[in-house]
């Protein structure tokens, strides 16, 4: 996709992978707004990056991501791509994690309830506008192989990652392309304090969005993630899942738009 004069959302992008690709969007000639719930680090942004603009939002809270959705269609009309990329992540064992419940629904939430909600909200009005879109969910080395430090997390993108095969499938029929973006660990803030291994963050937000712009894979990674595949008794499971919506057909998006 040739991203210049595009229209890029980015959820999470005050910091770390998101504000990494949205300054590459930026300086590419796209039309870049970013959300998050630290208004300070939004301020900071939009001072060190002239032309970015911010929105204050906690993707977390159904009732924000439909006040996030409103502002979109009304102020940042014509959508082309989507980059639900904001996430926490709570490194606990299973068997000490005593938080209180809203701990854990928090990151789930974020996580898992805010792209799958967002999307419904805004796809409508992307395909409306005739125009190539891309919707990038980003999920996590954690979708593939359990990391049991992050338990809650692991589960989320896990189920983030068979979604998107799914909004794939159904969007197939469309111009909107759905990209899964698979970070392995990467130098940035996610984990909070304490925890800073990984790939270096500039090094990865070159090769995806490098990956993004290029439009050659539906997934992307890097690294341990690069080139990713699932079977299943030797098969790969995008060709299982293919036959599978033969014998039970639904309607997809390119039934309606």
């Amino acid at each position: 996709m040739d991203v210049k004069t595009k229209k890029v959302l980015i959820t999470g992008g005050s910091d770390g992978i998101g504000k990494g690709l949205a300054v590459r969007f930026l300086k590419a000639g796209s039309q870049v707004m970013v959300t998050g719930r630290n208004q300070g680090k939004l301020e900071r942004l939009a001072r060190e990056y002239p032309g970015i603009l911010t929105f204050v939002n906690d993707i977390g809270k159904a009732e924000e991501r439909e006040w996030l959705a409103k502002h979109v269609m009304e102020q940042f009309e014509n959508l082309n791509i989507l980059i639900n990329n904001a996430g926490i992540q709570r490194r606990t064992a299973l068997a000490e994690d005593h938080s209180p419940w809203k701990e854990r629904q928090e990151e789930i939430d974020i996580l898992l309830s805010a792209p799958v909600h967002l999307n419904h909200l805004l796809i409508p009005q992307m395909l409306k506008n005739n125009q190539p879109g891309m919707i990038i969910n980003v999920t996590s080395g954690g979708a593939y192989i359990p990391q049991v430090f992050a338990p809650v997390y692991s589960a989320c993108k896990a189920a983030l990652h068979s979604y998107t095969l799914t909004l794939a499938h159904a969007l197939s029929n469309t111009r909107c392309k759905v990209i899964e973006l698979v970070p392995p660990a990467v130098q940035t803030a996610l984990a909070g304090p304490g925890f800073s291994h990984g790939v270096p963050l500039e090094d990865f937000c070159d090769h995806v969005f490098h990956e993004i712009t290029a439009g050659k894979n539906r997934k992307i990674g890097f690294g341990r993630t690069d080139h990713l595949t699932e079977e299943i008794s030797g098969r790969p499971v995008e060709d299982l899942m293919a036959e599978s919506a033969v014998r039970f057909p639904v309607k997809t998006y390119g039934d309606f738009y």
